[in-house]
């Protein structure tokens, strides 16, 4: 083994340690998808004294920070997302209707003077200035204008009072908010009626408005107690709104997510399960085709988990329910690059066998490089996409799939290379090229070799099979219409599980004598409910869930979801926005890789291939959801992997050829690449049948998606993409570079070192 060689094999036990380190060293920071809890978006608006900026929305998650903390959720998460948007993570909570209660609590916090008690809640105030509002102790009473705001409150704390036993509120405040309350408590103390009160007021609410207990003449300075028949809670809950004081903009919930703990954990198992099994079948299957070095590629595909989980700790990512699905699906990225690199090599030592397995091996990665960059970029550009376009789990997806296709790309391209090429270059490997797996040129590549079919003198046909298919999907698309998810069009979707099973006829009418008549309800699992409403309030899923609970005696709840309808709206527009920049995007790239032609062809591939799936939905009645965008804009990145492949080989013989017509090549080279399509389609489909099988209801749709789209993709790479690519060709010529007669070199120099 060379020095070169020895060298990566030091690297790639150095690389393997490190992430191992990383790995135990750190904790992953998991979703509220697996973890459970409560995510909450807010939208700032501006108003006339402050605009929803950047500056002023950060000021209002500091002011956000001191309420959520009050409530004594652990590990909350709060960040600005945009301009004028706030994400709010709240692990282990179920029941968000405190939490929403005081975070919505929006209105600037004031301390008034109380002028009088009134018998009418309608009574004219005496000035103009002043304001008549029911108070916290049941009777109305008419405040004067604010005497200092919560801005001068600096903290507010509830604990047992002097005496041990009643709870109170200790509310202090700043230099001049104890000037100005020093004076208005001043002046309430030599009074002996309901002047003798003040009242704190939020969001014109009067949340508490306690007599002065000093002696005339004294005054309350620097901090002061509110006493009262509090019970803990109450205290508690008092101190929240005081000490939460005023946000400098107008909030408003858009988005509310709620997810049990139980679901999370059976997704991860779930995922897990289907990876383990997936990735087993996969592997075996590469085993067999290319035997050892099939068996030592699959080696590295086993450090790919190890290699993707390293670097999500070590970037602090999130992993998201389709976070885990985006690095299974990887693992079929990391099985492309190989079988590409092996087939080539098999080329290269077919046509070469004096030069050696351990030359061809190179030559096969060398050669295999271009398509494996092309391929990879445009997955990278779809995941892209979903991180700036999607929303929630969907930017999680597009972080997981960019960090698995980066470790996909590192065990294919460097840890199999590395293990390949020890493991062909030992002598008893030399000596017997047939066990090696690139002895030979494959079973497949021989039948057709032997057959040579002509694919291409057929292209009409192809072609009007797949304008078939589409009128099909249009067919479902225009006339059953598509179900679009509450993320598209704003609502709320709850689901439950029951102790006992029950029919969704039965907790259908449960719901509708609730009062919620319009309401789909379906069962979703063996033992689960899903109820989709309109905007309801949090209240009323709680009376949703009493029905469901009552019929079916009990429910526990696994899913909420709650999208505005503005939002829904906007995440529809940004799903349509995102499905054009992705087809332009890719279209550009493959222009200025190949020609326009190329890019024209593979982004009509791709159109048919998506039309293809969202059709199917449409007849089978299946939600469009975000879940949904995740698995379309993947299916892209899957499309043009396998037209480029394809396209790679059409360059390639079209510039090394004199004499061949261009749909000859075409033919030649999609003939050619057909193995490496076939085996690539089989390693993936083994990984995503297994999480449509194990991966639960909420992975299910998603891998359904990418399998309809992957065989889509598949035939359409050679029976629709090649095909248009030959039509355009006989109209926009691409040129034939010159043959360069290239200086055989020695194969330990040939390409470059990963």
């Amino acid at each position: 083994m060379s020095r070169g060689a020895w060298f990566r094999l030091l690297l790639v036990v150095g690389l393997l340690a490190g992430c191992a380190w990383i790995s135990v060293e750190r904790e992953p920071r998991l979703g509220l998808d697996l973890r459970g809890g409560t995510q909450i978006t807010l939208q700032a608006e501006s108003t006339d004294r402050a605009e929803a900026n950047a500056e002023n929305v950060d000021q209002a998650i500091e002011v956000l920070r001191g309420r959520v903390d009050a409530l004594g959720v652990s590990e909350p998460t709060l960040a600005r997302s945009g301009e004028d948007r706030i994400l709010i993570e709240l692990p282990d909570v179920q029941d968000p209707r405190e939490a929403v209660d005081a975070l919505g609590r929006t209105a600037q916090l004031t301390v008034h003077p109380v002028i009088r008690t009134v018998a009418d809640p309608e009574a004219k105030p005496q000035d103009d200035a002043n304001q008549v509002l029911p108070s916290d102790s049941g009777d109305v009473i008419e405040i004067g204008p604010s005497a200092l705001d919560g801005s001068e409150i600096t903290g507010a704390e509830a604990g047992l009072d002097q005496t041990g036993v009643q709870y109170s509120v200790n509310v202090d405040f700043s230099n001049t908010g104890s000037d100005a309350f020093g004076t208005l408590s001043a002046d309430a103390a030599c009074q002996t009626d309901a002047r003798n009160r003040i009242a704190i007021v939020l969001d014109g609410e009067v949340i508490s408005s306690p007599g002065v207990n000093v002696a005339c003449g004294s005054s309350i300075r620097n901090t002061t107690q509110i006493t009262g028949d509090f019970t803990q809670e109450e205290a508690q809950n008092l101190a929240i709104l005081i000490e939460g004081g005023a946000l400098p903009l107008p909030v408003s919930v858009i988005e509310q997510r709620t997810v049990g703990p139980t679901l999370g954990a059976a997704a991860i198992e779930a995922s897990w399960q289907a990876a383990l099994i997936g990735l087993a079948l996969t592997l075996l299957f590469i085993a067999l085709v290319y035997r050892l070095v099939g068996f030592l590629a699959t080696i590295a595909l086993t450090s790919y988990a190890l290699l993707a989980y390293a670097m999500l700790v070590a970037l602090g990512s999130t992993l998201t329910l389709p976070g885990l699905a985006g690095f299974v699906l990887a693992i079929g990225l990391a099985i492309d690059a190989n079988v590409l690199v092996f087939e080539r090599a098999r080329e290269e030592y077919h046509a070469q066998p004096d030069r050696g397995l351990t030359a061809a091996l190179k030559i096969g990665f060398n050669k295999a490089w271009s398509a494996i960059i092309d391929s990879n970029v445009t997955t990278l550009l779809a995941a892209a996409l979903l991180f700036i376009f999607g929303s929630g789990p969907i930017k999680g997806f597009g972080v997981t799939l960019t960090i698995g296709v980066v470790a996909s790309m590192v065990s294919a391209l460097v840890i199999a290379r590395v293990l390949t090429e020890v493991g062909v270059g030992t002598r008893f490997v030399q000596k017997r090229p047939a066990i090696s797996g690139l002895g030979n040129l494959g079973r497949v590549r021989t039948w057709l070799e032997r057959r040579n079919p002509d694919l291409m003198v057929k292209r009409n046909l192809w072609l009007a099979i797949s304008g078939a298919l589409l009128v099909v999907a249009m067919g479902g698309i225009v006339g059953k219409g598509l179900d679009l998810g509450v993320e598209f069009t704003g609502g709320r979707v709850l689901e439950y599980s029951t102790p006992q099973p029950i029919s969704a006829d039965d907790a259908r009418a449960a719901v509708a004598d609730a009062g919620f008549p319009e309401a789909q309800v379906q069962e979703s699992d063996a033992d689960k409910i899903s109820v989709r409403v309109g905007q309801v309030t949090d209240d009323e899923a709680v009376e949703i869930e009493q029905a469901i609970g009552d019929a079916a005696g009990g429910a526990t709840k696994e899913r909420d979801e709650k999208i505005g309808a503005s939002l829904g709206t906007e995440l529809r527009d940004k799903a349509l926005i995102a499905f054009g920049i992705a087809l332009l995007v890719q279209m550009l790239y493959l222009a200025i890789r190949f020609k326009w032609t190329f890019g024209a062809s593979a982004v009509l591939a791709m159109f048919h291939d998506v039309l293809i799936v969202v059709g199917l939905f449409a007849w089978l009645d299946k939600p469009i959801d975000g879940i949904f965008l995740a698995a379309v804009m993947t299916i892209i990145g899957l499309s043009v992997n396998d037209t480029v492949v394809v396209f790679d080989r059409i360059r390639e013989r079209w510039r090394g050829s004199h004499e061949q017509d261009f749909t000859s090549v075409a033919n030649k080279a999609a003939v050619e690449t057909m193995p490496r399509t076939v085996n690539t389609g089989l390693g993936a489909m083994f990984i995503l049948a297994a999480l449509a099988v194990l991966g639960g209801d909420s992975l299910q749709d998603f891998a359904i998606a990418l399998l309809v789209g992957l065989v889509v993709g598949t035939y359409s790479s050679v029976f629709t993409a090649t095909p248009l690519l030959t039509h355009l060709q006989e109209r926009w010529p691409m040129t034939r570079a010159p043959k360069v007669k290239r200086t055989v070199r020695d194969p330990e120099d040939s390409g470059a070192v990963l």
